[in-house]
């Protein structure tokens, strides 16, 4: 099935629709979502991208994160990536939204009106593979630390989107 994104202005109205790939040819901007679940000792769940993944394989990154669909609300679309994805649910609030553009040697490019969610779990999840190979809990702090030392290990959107977030909480 062809997947879509939902092409938007800057004010986050919809402008029409998209094959996936195609938007992230042409560096269009559209509507996604991030997600950062949190336990309760205030770690975040990362989660390192398969190998198989067309972009930015064996990279760390925020717990999940996608493209709403067509007529799905942002908290509708988190909780169905997080299960699709981590194997599990969790109630969403939405943080705060922002733009970004992140281009990738692979001549595609992430120009994304970006909604930031939060959640919180403390369970182990039951990850799918062909999505995610491994996954960790860290605190803030140490994905700072570790991002600066180590940026090759990170995908590209998520340093952006993590100093965003990193800002909101501090």
């Amino acid at each position: 099935m062809e997947e879509h994104v939902i092409l938007v202005n800057e004010l986050d109205e919809k402008i029409g629709l998209m094959e996936k790939i195609e938007a992230h040819e042409k560096a269009l901007l559209h509507r996604a979502f991030s997600v950062f679940i949190l336990n309760d000792n205030n770690e975040i769940m990362l989660q390192q991208r398969a190998l198989s993944k067309y972009h930015s394989p064996g990279l760390w990154t925020n717990t999940c994160c996608s493209h709403q669909r067509d007529g799905e609300t942002n908290i509708a679309a988190g909780m169905r990536r997080l299960q699709e994805e981590m194997g599990f649910t969790a109630p969403l609030t939405e943080l705060f939204h922002f733009i970004y553009i992140a281009p990738f040697d692979n001549g595609l490019t992430e120009h994304e009106l970006d909604h930031v969610m939060i959640g919180n779990y403390n369970d182990q999840p039951n990850i799918n593979p062909d999505e995610v190979a491994s996954w960790k809990w860290m605190t803030a702090l140490d994905i700072k630390t570790d991002m600066e030392q180590n940026p090759q290990e990170y995908t590209a959107w998520f340093k952006i989107i993590f100093d965003k977030y990193y800002e909101h909480i501090s």
